[in-house]
């Protein structure tokens, strides 16, 4: 019997090792690495910097509790706080769900009782906590645990009016992606960001953003909602940050944070020093490696030679998040073989294959990666035409 629950499908590989975008497996066999963990290694794995410092912290300090400070989350904190545009606070997490149970918690808090509902969109993903799966607009990954906590309503994805319908009087808050990415790589546009925007100043509603896959330069940008030029409330973020350590982050205007008072939430581990020195050396390398134009010079590559792809009809996203959309339900398929050949990707969708390599990505690894893909999809679409 295996020892673990079997909360996911069998894994046919095991990963032993790491070094940049290469993986190997416990038959010393090398694959390219082009999910990065579903977006968390962005600096690629065994990165130098992060590896020596995470090395010495844990010979230093490895936690304290959140009854006393450490030196390390403070400075973390000003730093994303400056990337976010300055003028907030930090809540630091374990994870994305974490990150965002903490933002929802925020919400009813500044709000007020009465106001705690929170819109989010169909096709968006959250976390898998009680209540943020139930912002989680997937229905059918609701139904095996109702009844799920109140205060959630879902509405379809870019839709302005759709939104503006639901938003009585016991709507707090807006929680939104700037590219959905387990609903399948859909990017929103500057359009309707906007009118969110506008939408929550004039009804006095939180416009919550959740970037834990997309935050910290991987559309491009440093976050998403750049690209739409708006500013969020509330802005959440995980993956990217510890490059594999785990640690999230709930980031809010002063004046939205100091809704929380000492009792109010909390956590054992976030912001404990080890997580902190981690996340310290990824942003470090992140801003000197200049990440969002990295992302968004490997990213123009890989969406041009995924567009020229057999049987590849559209490809979509931002940055080093992208999507290739298939000419039918091909993609688990897919993604089987690209495994065999040596290349990691995954089906996001029946039909869509999801790529998010490391940020630090070469141009000879995304050729590489263009061929293995190259070879996959042309035998896939002659089987399927002998079928």
């Amino acid at each position: 019997m295996n020892p673990l629950m079997a909360t996911y499908a069998p894994s046919r590989v095991t990963f032993v090792r790491g070094r940049g975008t290469e993986l190997f497996d416990d038959h010393g066999r090398r694959y390219l690495d082009f999910l990065c963990g579903l977006g968390v290694t962005s600096l690629g794995h065994a990165h130098p910097a992060v590896t020596e410092a995470v090395a010495r912290q844990v010979a230093t300090l490895s936690h304290v509790s959140n009854l006393f400070a450490n030196d390390i989350g403070p400075e973390v904190a000003a730093t994303l706080d400056r990337l976010l545009g300055g003028g907030g606070q930090i809540f630091f997490t374990n994870s994305g769900a974490e990150a965002n149970e903490c933002a929802l918690k925020l919400a009813r808090k500044a709000a007020g009782r009465g106001r705690h509902v929170v819109v989010s969109a169909y096709g968006s993903f959250h976390g898998r906590t009680l209540a943020t799966l139930h912002a989680t607009g997937q229905p059918a990954k609701h139904e095996a645990f109702q009844p799920l906590p109140e205060g959630f309503r879902h509405v379809a994805w870019c839709d302005l009016d759709a939104l503006e319908r639901v938003l009585d009087p016991a709507v707090g808050a807006v929680l939104l992606e700037t590219v959905q990415g387990e609903g399948g790589v859909n990017p929103a546009t500057a359009g309707y960001f906007t009118g969110v925007r506008r939408l929550c100043d004039e009804r006095g509603l939180l416009l919550m953003v959740d970037e834990v896959q997309t935050g910290l330069g991987r559309t491009g940008r440093w976050f998403g909602f750049e690209h739409f030029d708006i500013r969020p409330d509330v802005v959440t973020l995980a993956k990217a940050l510890g490059n594999g350590m785990p640690i999230g982050a709930c980031w809010a205007r002063a004046d939205v944070a100091a809704a929380f008072v000492p009792g109010d939430h909390g956590t054992t581990y976030g912001g404990q020093p080890l997580a902190t020195a981690a996340a310290r050396a990824t942003l470090a390398v992140l801003e000197a490696e200049d990440a969002p134009a990295r992302a968004t010079t490997a990213g123009a590559r890989l969406a041009a030679g995924l567009g020229r792809l057999p049987g590849v009809v559209s490809v979509r996203g931002l940055g080093l998040l992208l999507a290739a959309e298939l000419d039918g339900p091909h993609a688990r398929r897919v993604t089987d073989d690209a495994l065999d050949r040596g290349l990691v990707v995954n089906a996001v969708t029946p039909t869509a294959i999801r790529l998010a390599p490391p940020l630090l990505v070469s141009d000879a690894e995304i050729d590489e990666a263009l061929s293995v893909l190259h070879d996959v999809l042309a035998d896939v679409l002659a089987q399927a035409a002998e079928a």
